[in-house]
């Protein structure tokens, strides 16, 4: 191999071994890793074993795992058994750790047992960016999505599911019995074989049909109707392409639109957003800590309610407001073509007839008040407007905020994009990095704590490329002084 660059012989013998440190960088990101880790206060975040048992055996310091999650996390490395490898032959992670090895099953433990711990961490590293001046703008972009449980779509029932499997399993079962009778009435000598396979199949058959049934008995005890036999958690939920969808968790993300930040998340196993709104904000403006916040969302969290009480807390919303009347499809005019006149408490419609108010109801906890006109009979409008005998417009006694909402967004139309392209880059970013499995662990709490560490791995990330390895280790110390 002459004339190429050689290596070092294997065998070689090396009177003085190198340092670890010698093989880190001084730029590189494990070095944040370690100094983050060293200043916190494990104890008070909830880390268990953060103060050692007086006996027994030594157990590994939380400090040293806590570390090895991170690092993993922000290198794509999430199992358990991978992390065990990693400790025996990753230099990064040896310099990290001390080149301790714990086993699978004491990392695995340690992220079961320190739920609590863990999302205290998460938290506590937005209190440092915040701190540092990082969500100045204050205002954040909330959306939701779905992410894969560890639990196949045939191991998750509805009733519509079961419904579908049992009518599939008669048709085949009649099938397989018309093809007997088929059978018993020619009886050549070859159709003996085929016979006794197709009993074989009725049986199997007979059996998935009594498991089906009693799936259909403990589907009745649940509360919501869906039965997930892998992860007891994770629900059937509906995605953005017609006619799919998948078994798993609703995550939502609140995300800074200033540096791409993510400030609050929670994980639900609720299939829509409606009422994550006013939970996400609240959460959002603790997290920045301050008096006004503005939060962009899609029209799947246009609520009412919810955006009341966004309101009343200080938060700006901007929410397209959905339509769910179909009198547009149908060619008729709908609610926006109605124009309500504050002074008169009255509507004014296409013809320039008043809809006086008559009467309210209760719905749902909420107000309503209704308008209508007692001409609308020889109105010359009246196929364009209704099929009724009159046209009649219901109005929530808090409306005005959503006239009001909807104003604002009328004036600044680039909001929705803002939103788009902050925070769903950072799902995209999330799913990339966490693979097409998702999550790898089962029930609602460990789901959590593992996104926790999805979460803080991404702002980490994202700090260091804004910051830098060493500004930013800078930062830290100055921040825990």
């Amino acid at each position: 191999m002459k004339r190429y660059i050689e290596g070092d012989d294997r065998r070689q013998v090396v009177l003085l071994p190198e340092c670890l440190d010698d093989f880190i960088d001084e730029d590189n990101p494990v070095r944040v890793i370690d100094v983050f880790v060293d200043e916190l206060d494990l104890a008070g975040l909830g880390f268990d074993s953060a103060a050692p048992a007086p006996t027994g055996r030594p157990g590994y310091h939380p400090a040293i795992l806590l570390k090895l999650y991170i690092y993993g996390y922000l290198n794509r490395v999430q199992s358990s058994r991978r992390l065990e490898r990693e400790a025996q032959r990753n230099l990064e992670v040896m310099w990290l750790i001390g080149r301790l090895a714990p086993d699978f099953k004491t990392i695995a433990d340690f992220r079961r047992d320190n739920s609590k711990g863990i999302r205290n961490v998460c938290k506590q590293f937005v209190v440092m960016c915040r701190e540092l001046n990082m969500f100045s703008q204050a205002i954040v972009a909330i959306d939701g999505s779905k992410f894969k449980a560890v639990n196949n779509r045939d191991k998750n029932f509805t009733p519509h599911k079961l419904e579908q499997r049992m009518k599939q399993i008669d048709e085949s079962i009649e099938r397989y019995i018309n093809a007997l009778d088929t059978a018993d009435r020619t009886q050549p000598i070859e159709t003996e074989a085929k016979t006794k396979h197709l009993q074989g199949k009725l049986r199997k058959l007979k059996r998935q049909m009594k498991y089906l049934r009693e799936i259909g008995k403990r589907l009745k005890q649940q509360p919501d109707e869906q039965l997930s036999l892998t992860d007891p958690d994770a629900r059937s939920m509906a995605t953005s392409g017609r006619g799919t969808g998948m078994v798993g968790y609703n995550v939502q993300l609140s995300v800074d639109t200033k540096h791409h930040m993510i400030v609050a998340h929670e994980v639900t196993n609720v299939g829509h957003d409606r009422t994550q709104l006013a939970n996400m904000s609240f959460q959002s403006k603790d997290a920045i800590g301050t008096k006004k916040l503005e939060a962009i969302a899609d029209r799947g969290y246009y609520k009412g309610p919810e955006i009341l009480k966004y309101v009343e807390a200080g938060i700006t919303p901007f929410v397209p407001r959905t339509m769910t009347s179909d009198n547009k499809a149908k060619g008729l005019y709908d609610k926006r073509d109605f124009v309500y006149v504050k002074e008169a408490n009255e509507y004014r419609c296409p013809a320039g007839k008043r809809l006086a108010y008559h009467h309210s109801s209760t719905e749902n906890g909420m107000k309503i008040d209704c308008y209508y006109n007692t001409t609308c009979a020889s109105c010359e409008l009246k196929a364009q407007c209704t099929t009724g005998k009159e046209r009649r417009v219901r109005r929530w006694e808090h409306e005005d905020i959503l006239d009001q909402m909807e104003s604002r967004l009328d004036r600044k139309r680039g909001k929705m994009k803002q939103r788009r392209c902050t925070v769903e880059h950072v799902f995209g970013t999330l799913k990339f990095w966490m693979g097409s499995a998702h999550f790898l662990t089962k029930r609602l709490k460990n789901v959590g704590t593992e996104m926790s560490l999805h979460v803080l791995s991404y702002n980490l990330r994202r700090l260091i490329n804004i910051l830098g390895v060493e500004e930013m280790m800078k930062a830290i110390r100055l921040v825990a002084v």
